[in-house]
């Protein structure tokens, strides 16, 4: 069974910065995605960030130059960095690994989610 376990949410004011971690335990193949992922009050969850097990990034374009996402594949941990941080930046954020199985598929496991809330 995968567990994923987030920590580092909180209240900050817009410009500071904050960095969540997500920690993932269980069974877990090398071909992998891990990623960030938030829900504002009213809106559909969107992806923020992911990051593949080789490497690979891709950033929503409304974070890019601001967050930075990096794991580190021995710990199976991923972090997001928030720097410049928005009122509109304020959601649940959500820690997601996606597993890849060849000839089956994916599957999705989430966190349990930590509030992120950006005061003007």
């Amino acid at each position: 069974q995968v567990q994923l376990v987030e920590s580092g949410g909180g209240l900050v004011q817009a410009g500071g910065s904050l960095r969540l971690s997500c920690a993932a335990s269980g069974s877990i193949s090398n071909m992998n995605v891990m990623g960030w992922y938030r829900q504002a009050p009213g809106k559909q969850r969107e992806l923020v960030a992911s990051i593949t097990s080789g490497g690979g990034i891709n950033y929503a374009d409304s974070v890019k130059g601001r967050f930075t996402i990096s794991r580190d594949n021995a710990k199976n941990t991923v972090y997001l960095q928030m720097n410049s941080l928005k009122p509109e930046d304020t959601a649940v954020y959500y820690c997601n690994l996606r597993i890849w199985t060849i000839g089956i598929g994916y599957r999705d496991y989430w966190g349990q989610g930590t509030q992120v809330a950006v005061s003007s």
